[in-house]
C-alpha cells in the first residue's frame, strides 16, 4: 500500500484546537498525527494488535515478557537501556502494558529531543536485540512483578474468574508469566525461551497489526515526514488479525449459574455478580451497557444502592461492563458488603434481580437515555486536556477497535437511541447467564479448591434460576424506583471574562475567620471551577481519639450527602470531603453553573450535622477494616509510611487509631462534632470560570453561616492555635536506621526506603537536588533493577515534606533483604560519583536544559494548576512563581556547583550527609532482621527502636505555615 493521507473527518471536541491527520504508510501501518502548538511535551504510542491471548500453550506470559524485552536494546542502538536513559535524561518517561488482545508501548519527552527519541522508539519494532544475557535477567523482573501481585485481591479474583472458564479458551490463561512458566518448565521440556521469544516476535509483530499515534508541536506535514522516515522499515508480514471466537463460559461446564465462595487477603466482604453478555462494542453508538450501568449503579433515592445502604448491608456499588473483546463481554455488579450484608447475600442478590425486573417492566426510557447522552456530549466537548502521554495511549488503543472517525471519541458518545439493542442486553442479565463470586474471610477453612496461580482458596456450587426466583420472592419489599431527572446538568456553559490577567493566585480577602485565594481562569477557557476550603480546627487532631472522630465525621458527611450529590457527580460536578491533620477539607471541581448550589448544601449539612446511629455503626465498621487492612499494603508502602511517621511531627500511627476506634460510640461523635467546629479558620482557594465578586460572595456566605448570626457555631482561632507543619531535622553526618518485620507474615517481599534529607525549601538548593535526581534516576534504575535485578519496584525520586527536601530510593525485593539492598544503594552512589565527574560540559548543559523544559511545562487543566497552587498554600511556602524562579537559578548553575552539592549532601561518607534507612523485612529475610538486632551499631549510625521517643528527642525545622499574619494583603 502506498504512503498516503486518508482524509477522513475525525470527530473532535469543540474546544480542541489541535490538528489531526490520519495516514497509512506503505507497510500498512496506520498512524494518527497530532499537532499541538501549545504542548511542551511530545509523545508517541504504538499499539500492537497482539496480547496475552496469543501466548503459546505452556509458555504463559510470553507476550508480556516480550513487552519487557523490547526496551533493552536494538541493532541501531545496541547499548543496553540506552533508550530509557535517553528518554529520562530529556525530561520524559516511558512504559508499556500487555492486555489480552493488544500490547501498548509509549513515551513522552521534552519537545526539542523528540526526533531522536522517536527514532530509538521505532527500533523496538524494526530490529530489537534480545540478548541471551538480558533475556535471563528480565525473566527475574517479570517474576518480581508477579510476586508483587500475589497478595493483591484484585489480581487474585481476576485470575479466579479466568480459571473458572473453558480451558480451551484463551481467557482462561495466566497472562503475567513468572519464573516457573518462563524458565523452569520450558527448560524441563528442552525449550529455549529466547528462541521462542524471537519466534513470537517474528511471527506476530507485523506493521499491518499496529497503530501509531504521534503527538508533537510541529506542523502536521513535518510530523508526517518524521513518521515516514522512522517507521516505514517496520516489517509487514500481512498477518491477519488475531481472533478468538467462541464464548469462555458455558452452562454445561459449570461456568454459568454458579456461586463461588472465595477467601480474600484483606478484611471485608464483596459480592461480584457477573453476566456473560453480547459485547457492547458491537453497539457502541447505542451505549447499552452505559445506559444499564447508569441505572443499576445509580446511588440516588430509589436506587439499588440507596436501598442496600438504608438496610445497612452495603458501603459501595459499581455496575458496568468489565472484561470485553469483540466476541464476548462480562457485565459486572460489584457490591462492598457490611458484616450485616454478608449474612444477607441471598436477599441482596434477590434485590438486584428485582431491580433488573423493574427495568424490564419500566421499558427503555428515552428521557433517561437523552439525559445520559447530554451528559456524555458535554463531557466530551468540554473535556480537560490531559498529558500527551495519556492521550496517545487512549487513542492508539481506540484505533484497534473503532473506525477512524471515532478514534478520539471511542464509546464516549451514545447518541443513537435504540431500545431494542438495550433491551437485548437487559435480557441477558438473567439468572441463566449469571456467575456470582462471593468473597469473605469468613470462608476460611470452608473451601475445597485452590486456584493454581495465586493460591486463592474457593468452593463452587450450582445456582439454578428457580433458586434466584426464590431469593427474589423472599427479599425485602423495598421501594425501588428509577432516578429523578438530574437538576445538576449544566445549562450555562458560557465563559466569563476574567477582569484582569492574573498570572498567580491573589489574596482577595482576609479576616480573622478566613482567607480567600483567587485565581481566575485565563488559560483553559472551560466552563469549570475549582473550590477548596480547608477547615483548620485545633480540636480535631490533639489525640488519637479526636483524629479518628474527625475522620468518622468527614466520612459520615459524605455518606449523608451521597444520594443528593450523586446527581452532581453524574453531571460532571465532583466533590470530596476528607479528614486532614488539622480538621477536614471540602473540594468541589467541575462545571461552575451549579457549583454554588452544591456548596450551600454541603455547608448546610456540616452546620446541621447529627449522628445517625445506624450509619455511624456502618461507617465505623468500614473504617476499622481500612485500618486493619494496612498490614496488607505492599511492603514498600509500609516502608514509606514508617518514613513519614519518623519525619513528620504530630503524626500518629495507624495502630493507635485502631486501638481507640472500637471504643468510640455515637455519643462520643455527637459531643465531638460541635466541639471541633467551635473554633476554626477557613483557608479557601477559588479558581476557574468564576468572577471575583462571585468568589467573595461564596466565601462570605460560608463565613456568615459559621461565624455570624444570633447563635454562631464557630469562633475564630487565637494566634497560638494555628497549625504548623514541622519536620524532624536529622543530624549532619549521621545515618539513621529503622528496621521492622513486614506486617503480613505471608508476604515474601521485603522493602527499603533509603532517604537522604538535604535542605529546607530554597530555590538554588532545590534545583541542585532536582538536577541530581534527574541525572541519577536512570543509572540507578539500570544498575539496581536491570543489572542487579533487585526487584521490579526500583525508584529514585525526590521527596518533599512541607518544604523539607530530599531524595529517596524505594526498592521492593524477594531476592535480597533490605540491609543488602541498602549496601547496594551505597555502592551505586560510589559508582555514580565517577559518572558525575566524567560528565562532559555538553551533557551537563543538556541535563540542565531538560530540567528547565520540565519546569516550564504548562499546566494542562484547571485541576492540575489548582493542585500546584494549593500545595504552596498548605505547605505555607506561597512561592507561586516557584517554577520561574527555579529556572532562573538553573540557568546560573555550574557543573562544579552540582559536584560540590553532591559531595556535601549525597556522597557516601560526606560530613553533611543525613540518611534515614527504613527497612521492612518479608518472611524470606527474617533471619537477616533478627541477626541485625544482635549486631554492633556502626559508627555514626543511630538505630531507631521507638519512633515516638526518637521523634521527641530531635530538633525540628521551622514551619512555613504560621496562620493569618504571615501574608500581607
Amino acid at each position: 500500500m502506498a504512503v498516503g493521507r486518508e482524509d477522513v473527518e475525525i470527530l473532535k471536541p469543540r474546544i480542541d484546537k489541535r490538528e489531526y491527520r490520519r495516514i497509512v504508510l506503505r507497510n500498512s501501518l496506520q498512524v494518527l498525527l497530532i499537532s499541538d502548538l501549545d504542548t511542551d511535551k511530545c509523545a508517541a504510542s504504538m499499539n500492537v494488535g497482539v496480547g496475552s491471548f496469543s501466548d503459546p500453550d505452556g509458555l504463559e506470559g510470553l507476550a508480556h515478557f516480550l513487552e519487557h524485552m523490547l526496551f533493552y536494546a536494538s541493532e541501531k542502538y545496541p547499548l543496553e537501556d540506552s533508550y530509557s536513559k535517553y528518554i529520562t535524561e530529556h525530561g520524559g518517561s516511558t512504559n508499556a502494558f500487555t492486555a489480552s488482545e493488544m500490547t501498548n508501548y509509549y513515551f513522552d519527552v521534552n519537545s526539542d529531543c523528540f526526533e531522536e527519541a522517536l527514532d530509538r522508539f521505532a527500533q523496538f519494532f524494526i530490529k530489537p536485540l534480545m540478548s541471551a544475557d538480558a533475556t535471563m535477567r528480565e525473566i527475574k523482573a517479570v517474576d518480581s512483578e508477579n510476586q508483587k501481585n500475589l497478595l493483591s485481591d484484585a489480581w487474585r479474583m481476576n485470575q479466579l474468574q479466568k480459571h473458572l472458564s473453558l480451558e480451551s479458551h484463551p481467557y482462561h490463561k495466566f497472562s503475567t508469566g513468572n519464573w516457573d512458566t518462563l524458565d523452569v518448565r520450558p527448560k524441563a521440556k528442552g525449550v529455549d525461551i529466547r528462541q521462542e521469544l524471537l519466534k513470537f516476535y517474528e511471527d506476530k509483530y507485523s506493521a499491518n497489526l499496529m497503530h501509531l499515534v504521534v503527538y508533537s508541536k510541529e506542523s502536521l506535514d513535518k510530523i508526517q515526514c518524521l513518521v515516514e522516515d522512522k517507521f516505514q522499515e517496520i516489517r509487514n508480514s500481512d498477518r491477519s488479525r488475531f481472533q478468538f471466537p467462541g464464548q469462555p463460559c458455558t452452562s454445561e461446564h459449570l461456568q454459568l449459574q454458579i456461586l463461588v465462595r472465595a477467601v480474600p487477603i484483606k478484611q471485608g466482604h464483596k459480592l461480584r455478580i457477573v453476566w456473560l453478555i453480547t459485547p457492547s462494542i458491537l453497539h457502541y453508538k447505542e451505549g447499552p451497557c452505559r445506559y444499564l450501568g447508569h441505572l443499576i449503579g445509580h446511588e440516588g433515592e430509589g436506587s439499588l444502592f440507596y436501598v442496600l445502604k438504608k438496610l445497612g448491608w452495603a458501603t459501595g456499588l459499581f455496575a458496568g461492563e468489565g472484561v470485553w473483546t469483540s466476541e464476548f463481554s462480562f457485565f459486572n455488579v460489584v457490591i462492598d458488603l457490611t458484616d450485616a450484608g454478608q449474612d444477607r447475600m441471598q436477599d441482596i442478590v434477590g434485590l438486584l434481580f428485582k431491580y433488573i425486573q423493574l427495568l424490564q417492566q419500566s421499558g427503555i426510557c428515552k428521557w433517561i437515555f437523552d439525559e445520559l447522552s447530554a451528559v456524555c456530549e458535554t463531557g466530551f466537548h468540554y473535556q480537560d486536556k490531559i498529558s500527551p502521554i495519556d492521550y496517545v495511549v487512549n487513542i492508539s488503543s481506540n484505533m484497534q477497535i473503532y473506525p477512524p472517525k471515532d478514534w478520539l471519541v471511542g464509546s464516549l458518545l451514545p447518541l443513537d437511541f435504540n431500545p431494542a439493542i438495550i433491551q437485548k442486553i437487559l435480557n441477558e442479565l438473567s439468572p441463566e447467564n449469571v456467575r456470582i463470586f462471593w468473597e469473605s474471610k469468613k470462608f476460611e477453612g470452608l473451601t475445597d479448591k485452590v486456584e493454581p496461580w495465586y493460591g486463592t482458596a474457593y468452593s463452587i456450587e450450582k445456582v439454578s434460576s428457580s433458586t434466584i426466583q426464590a431469593w427474589m420472592s423472599s427479599a425485602p419489599n423495598e421501594n425501588l424506583h428509577l432516578p429523578a431527572p438530574n437538576v445538576f446538568i449544566p445549562k450555562d456553559l458560557s465563559i466569563k471574562n476574567a477582569q484582569e490577567e492574573v498570572k498567580f493566585p491573589v489574596l482577595l480577602r482576609k479576616s480573622s475567620y478566613s482567607k480567600l485565594w483567587y485565581k481566575p481562569d485565563t488559560v483553559f477557557s472551560t466552563p469549570k471551577a475549582y473550590f477548596k476550603i480547608d477547615f483548620n480546627c485545633p480540636h480535631a487532631g490533639n489525640s488519637p481519639e479526636t483524629e479518628v472522630l474527625a475522620d468518622l465525621f468527614a466520612q459520615l458527611l459524605v455518606d449523608y450527602l451521597n444520594e443528593y450529590a450523586y446527581y452532581a457527580r453524574v453531571a460532571g460536578l465532583l466533590y470530596g470531603i476528607s479528614h486532614t491533620d488539622s480538621g477536614f477539607e471540602v473540594t468541589l471541581v467541575g462545571y461552575n453553573h451549579k457549583l454554588k448550589i452544591l456548596l450551600e448544601t454541603i455547608i448546610d449539612k456540616i452546620v446541621k450535622f447529627e449522628v445517625k446511629p445506624d450509619r455511624f455503626s456502618v461507617i465505623k465498621e468500614m473504617v476499622i477494616k481500612d485500618y486493619q487492612n494496612f498490614k496488607f499494603q505492599q511492603p514498600y508502602q509500609q516502608a514509606m509510611y514508617y518514613c513519614s511517621l519518623i519525619l513528620k511531627d504530630q503524626t500518629r500511627s495507624w495502630v493507635e487509631r485502631l486501638d481507640v476506634l472500637p471504643h468510640l460510640n455515637v455519643e462520643d461523635l455527637t459531643k465531638f462534632a460541635p466541639m471541633m467546629l467551635s473554633q476554626a479558620f477557613l483557608e479557601c482557594y477559588i479558581a476557574g470560570n468564576i468572577e471575583r465578586e462571585e468568589a467573595e460572595t461564596m466565601v462570605q456566605h460560608v463565613e456568615d453561616v459559621f461565624f455570624k448570626g444570633p447563635n454562631p457555631i464557630c469562633r475564630p482561632l487565637f494566634p497560638s492555635q494555628f497549625l504548623t507543619n514541622r519536620v524532624v531535622k536529622l543530624e549532619r553526618g549521621m545515618n539513621y536506621c529503622y528496621s521492622k518485620e513486614g506486617l503480613n507474615p505471608s508476604d515474601e517481599n521485603s522493602a527499603l526506603v533509603h532517604y537522604i534529607q538535604v535542605h529546607q525549601d530554597d530555590f538554588i538548593l532545590n534545583v541542585k537536588l532536582q538536577l541530581f535526581a534527574l541525572v541519577a534516576k536512570q543509572p540507578a534504575f539500570h544498575e539496581l533493577r536491570s543489572v542487579e535485578q533487585l526487584g521490579y519496584i526500583t525508584v529514585l525520586m525526590q521527596r518533599n515534606d512541607s518544604g523539607i527536601c530530599g531524595v529517596q530510593f524505594i526498592i521492593q525485593s524477594t531476592v535480597k533483604g533490605p540491609a543488602h539492598i541498602d549496601s547496594r544503594v551505597e555502592a551505586f552512589l560510589k559508582m555514580f560519583e565517577s559518572k558525575l565527574y566524567e560528565m562532559t560540559n555538553d551533557e551537563f548543559k543538556s541535563n540542565v536544559n531538560a530540567l528547565i523544559d520540565m519546569k516550564l511545562e504548562k499546566h494542562k487543566n484547571l485541576r492540575e494548576e489548582s493542585r500546584f497552587y494549593w500545595r504552596e498554600i498548605t505547605d505555607g511556602t506561597l512561592k507561586f512563581d516557584r517554577r520561574e524562579a527555579e529556572v532562573a537559578a538553573l540557568k546560573k548553575l555550574t557543573q562544579q556547583e552540582l559536584i560540590e552539592f553532591f559531595n556535601e549532601n549525597v556522597k557516601v561518607g560526606a560530613t553533611r550527609k543525613k540518611t534515614l534507612s527504613v527497612q521492612v523485612h518479608g518472611n524470606q529475610h527474617l533471619a537477616e532482621y533478627h541477626s541485625q538486632k544482635s549486631e554492633a551499631v556502626k559508627p555514626n549510625t543511630i538505630q531507631i527502636d521507638d519512633i515516638f521517643s526518637f521523634r521527641r528527642s530531635q530538633p525540628l525545622y521551622g514551619s512555613f505555615r504560621g496562620g493569618i499574619g504571615h501574608v500581607k494583603l
